[in-house]
């Protein structure tokens, strides 16, 4: 499937940020999807991820976060973050077909959380795509400490190498919320997996959104 990208502007506060929507076929329903902390929408990570999610019929919403917008490296701060995951959460909402649901590349889908937190948005769940709970080699449950207040349903999708996501601490995480956690087979936090070892046929983005497709079936 070639669905057609529909850019756009969404504006709120003092911002003017781009973003894209991926439509899919027989959608059944849209994430508004946030990028990782060093790359923009337009990353071909995120393309990777949307395109898959298409072909699942889980259409997309992918935007930038003002300081991607304006070309910096410093990311922003959590409240104008969060600020711009709500903007797009209410633009998906009255724009395409429900059930909305929030999420994100590592950074993108850690300040969806905090939005759901901050702002109280009622999205139908969270996807979220290399959860950056620590700091490489610096393993630590504090960055998951505020996802005991959301009570939606959580999926998370991450992969076996990844040097972000502890696996003891992430299934202990998992075990105190309303969530599911996948092991993306021999992929790193970027995706990157070993084809020597890895044992699915699929490529690892096929391997998310055949998670994906079986989660929202599960909430729709």
């Amino acid at each position: 499937m070639n669905q057609e990208l529909k850019p756009m502007r969404l504006k709120f506060d003092d911002y003017d940020v781009g973003a894209l929507y991926k439509p899919a076929e027989s959608s059944n329903a849209t994430i508004v999807f946030g990028h990782g902390a060093g790359a923009g929408m337009h990353h071909s990570t995120l393309e990777q991820i949307t395109d898959a999610f298409a072909e699942v019929g889980i259409a997309s919403l992918r935007y930038n976060f003002p300081y991607m917008e304006a070309g910096k490296n410093r990311v922003d701060a959590q409240a104008v973050s969060t600020s711009t995951v709500r903007a797009a959460f209410e633009y998906a909402r009255q724009h395409y077909d429900a059930p909305i649901l929030l999420g994100g590349h590592s950074f993108g889908g850690r300040m969806s959380s905090h939005a759901v937190v901050e702002h109280g948005l009622d999205a139908a769940g969270l996807i979220f795509c290399s959860f950056p709970l620590h700091n490489p080699a610096k393993p630590s449950l504090d960055r998951g400490a505020h996802l005991e207040q959301i009570t939606c349903p959580m999926l998370f999708l991450s992969g076996s190498r990844d040097g972000m996501a502890d696996r003891k601490l992430m299934n202990k995480l998992v075990r105190n919320l309303p969530a599911t956690i996948k092991w993306l087979d021999t992929a790193d936090h970027g995706y990157k997996v070993l084809k020597r070892t890895r044992k699915r046929k699929d490529d690892v983005f096929q391997e998310m959104a055949g998670h994906a497709k079986r989660f929202v079936a599960a909430i729709a």
